[in-house]
């Protein structure tokens, strides 16, 4: 029975591996966006952009808040 099966299992393996390796990556791309590191350095660099006059206040805190509402999962 066992042989059966996997003979009829066989042909989706690479399917498989496919969405195995999507999950992987779905993983990898959460961990990396509610990092507190990454989230930490990203808010730095608007403010670094902002002091040194490569974008407005208001675009600041446009970027601010999507980096913040990112971070926490919230929608609005």
């Amino acid at each position: 029975m066992g042989l059966i099966s996997s003979l009829f299992t066989w042909p989706l393996l690479p399917v498989r591996g496919v969405i195995r390796l999507g999950e992987l990556i779905q993983e990898q791309v959460d961990q990396e966006l509610h990092d507190p590191t990454a989230v930490r350095r990203e808010l730095e660099e608007i403010e670094r952009a902002m002091e040194e006059g490569r974008i407005s206040e208001e675009e600041a805190a446009e970027a601010m808040e999507q980096v913040v509402t990112r971070m926490t999962g919230s929608q609005g």
